[in-house]
């Protein structure tokens, strides 16, 4: 195992960092373990749902985690806004970074992530390749 830290800056693309990260290290299995900062735009797809719903504004980065592989990055996020209020779902590029983001992740370099179709959920989910 290896970790990587990176600070991202403002106006940075979370999720499009954290895929240049899995990509430029070529990470075939990983985690996100631990991510703090600000957000200034949240883009998130809800549990169920196809469309994506956007906020503008001051948002805190209150939890992310996810898998991270060539094949996909499986990624959730919740963010607070300035009253508390606490928004999670699918991340999806166009989240913003506002003043800061500490992202730690972690490389598993035994295994390897891949993604198959299941009939039982219809979507692309987990295998893990030793």
């Amino acid at each position: 195992m290896k970790q990587i830290t990176k600070r991202l800056l403002p106006g940075q693309d979370l999720r499009a960092e954290i895929e240049k990260i899995v990509k430029e290290q070529e990470i075939k299995a990983g985690v996100i373990l631990s991510g703090v900062g600000s957000l200034t735009n949240l883009r998130l797809r809800m549990a169920g749902a196809k469309e994506v719903k956007e906020w503008s504004g001051e948002f805190e980065i209150v939890s992310i985690t996810g898998t991270l592989s060539q094949a996909d990055c499986h990624l959730h996020l919740s963010a607070s806004n300035p009253e508390g209020t606490v928004i999670g779902g699918h991340l999806k590029q166009g989240c913003i970074i506002g003043t800061t983001c500490e992202l730690v992740l972690m490389i598993f370099e035994e295994v390897e992530y891949k993604r198959a179709p299941d009939p039982s959920t219809g979507y692309d989910e987990l295998e893990v390749c030793e």
